[in-house]
C-alpha cells in the first residue's frame, strides 16, 4: 500500500490543527495518524481534527505494518538528510518517493473560513499601520526634537499586534529610512528618521495563523521629482496588473504585467525579485508570480502583488497589496490608501 509521510510544520497544522514543534502525520488510504512524543501525546489526543489518530512515535513501526505499506511519499523539499535517514532508519525495507507540494497545492484554494481569518489578519495588519504612521506623524510634528529608530518601529509593530488581536506577526517587520528602503529586504537597525527620508514599511499579521503582508512607503516630506516619478511608475505598474490579474493566468504571465511596464520604463535592471506569491498559512505559499512560475492561478488562492524599484545610495518604492482571486477576476483585500 502506497501511504503518505507529511513533515512540513504548516501542512501538519492544515491537516490536523497541531502546531507542536515535535510531531508528523501519516496518511494511509482513509486513515490519518499523528505522531508525537510523551510531551505533546495530550494536547495533541484534545486539541486536533476528527478523525486524526494520535499516536506515540514509539508506535510508527507497527503502524506502517498494519496498513502493510511498501511505498510512502515524503515531502523532500521540507526534509533534512539527517531526517531522511533517520525516517529511512525507523521505517525498514519500504521505498520513497517524493509528494513535495502535494499537499501545498490543496491549500492554494482557500476556504471560506481561511479567506474569513485572512481578512482578519489583514484588518488587524492595516490597525496597526495606522499607529505606525501616528507615531511617525507625532516625531514629525515634534520637529524631530526626538530620535526615531528603524528598529523602534519594527518593535512598536509587534506590540501592536498583540494589542489588536493578531497571535503572532507573519515575519520580521522591514523598516528602512531614506536609502535602506533601496534594500529590498532590509533589516531595522539603528538608523535615526531625517526629514525628507522616504520610509518603507512592509509588515504582516497572523490571526489563527492565518498570515497578511502590505507594503506602504511614507514621505516626511514633499516627494522630490524623481521620488514622485519613480512612485507613480511603481503605482501604475501594480494598478495594471491588479486590474487584469484573474484565475487560469500563468505566474509568469501575472509577474509580467507589472514588470513589463518598469522594463519598457528603463528600470528592469532595479527590479529583482518576483511580483508576487501565494499567502496563507506561510507568508510565502503557492502560487508564485514570478518569470518561472508557469502554473496557473486558481479561484480562491491569495496572493501578494508588490512591484518595486530599488536605487542603490538613494532610494527604493515599493506597493503591496493582497488579492483574493475571484471567478470574476480578483478582490483587493488591502485597503489602505496608496496615493502620496
Amino acid at each position: 500500500m502506497k501511504a503518505k509521510l507529511i513533515t512540513d510544520k504548516s501542512n501538519i497544522a492544515y491537516l490536523s490543527d497541531f502546531n507542536g514543534s515535535s510531531g508528523f502525520m501519516l496518511l494511509a488510504g482513509q486513515n490519518k495518524y499523528l505522531f508525537t512524543d510523551f510531551r505533546y501525546l495530550e494536547r495533541a489526543t484534545n486539541g486536533t481534527k476528527n478523525g486524526i489518530k494520535v499516536e506515540d512515535i514509539a508506535n510508527w513501526k507497527k503502524i506502517l505494518s498494519k496498513h502493510k505499506i511498501d511505498t510512502l511519499g515524503i515531502e523532500e523539499s521540507n526534509l533534512t538528510l539527517a531526517r531522511y535517514k533517520k525516517f529511512k532508519k525507523i521505517s525498514g525495507k519500504i521505498k520513497f518517493i517524493d509528494i513535495s507540494g502535494e499537499i501545498e497545492a490543496i491549500r492554494e484554494i482557500k476556504t471560506d473560513e481561511e479567506i474569513k481569518y485572512t481578512l482578519k489578519s489583514q484588518s488587524i495588519n492595516e490597525k496597526v499601520f495606522i499607529e505606525i504612521k501616528k507615531v511617525i506623524q507625532k516625531w514629525y510634528v515634534q520637529k524631530s526634537s526626538t530620535k526615531l529608530y528603524e528598529i523602534d518601529l519594527a518593535w512598536r509593530i509587534k506590540e501592536l499586534s498583540n494589542k489588536y488581536g493578531a497571535n503572532d506577526i507573519s515575519f520580521e517587520p522591514i523598516v528602512a529610512f531614506g536609502a535602506h528602503s533601496a534594500l529590498p529586504h532590509h533589516s531595522p537597525g539603528k538608523t535615526a528618521l531625517k526629514k525628507g527620508d522616504i520610509v518603507m514599511i512592509d509588515m504582516g499579521m497572523k490571526y489563527k495563523d492565518y498570515c497578511s503582508d502590505m507594503t506602504r512607503m511614507i514621505f516626511t516630506a514633499k516627494p522630490t521629482k524623481r521620488q514622485t516619478e519613480i512612485y507613480n511608475l511603481v503605482l501604475r505598474a501594480q494598478l495594471e496588473a491588479i486590474k487584469h490579474i484573474r484565475a487560469g493566468m500563468t505566474g509568469a504571465k501575472a509577474d509580467a504585467l507589472s514588470r513589463d511596464i518598469i522594463v519598457k520604463a528603463g528600470y528592469g535592471d532595479r527590479y529583482g525579485h518576483a511580483g508576487g506569491h501565494g499567502v496563507g498559512l506561510d507568508i510565502h505559499e503557492t502560487p508564485a508570480l514570478s518569470v518561472n512560475f508557469k502554473g496557473k492561478l486558481k479561484t480562491n488562492s491569495i496572493i501578494t502583488v508588490e512591484p518595486g524599484i530599488y536605487l542603490p545610495g538613494e532610494f527604493g518604492v515599493r506597493i503591496e497589496d493582497m488579492l483574493l482571486i475571484t471567478p470574476r477576476g480578483n478582490k483587493n483585500l488591502t485597503k489602505i490608501s496608496k496615493q502620496i
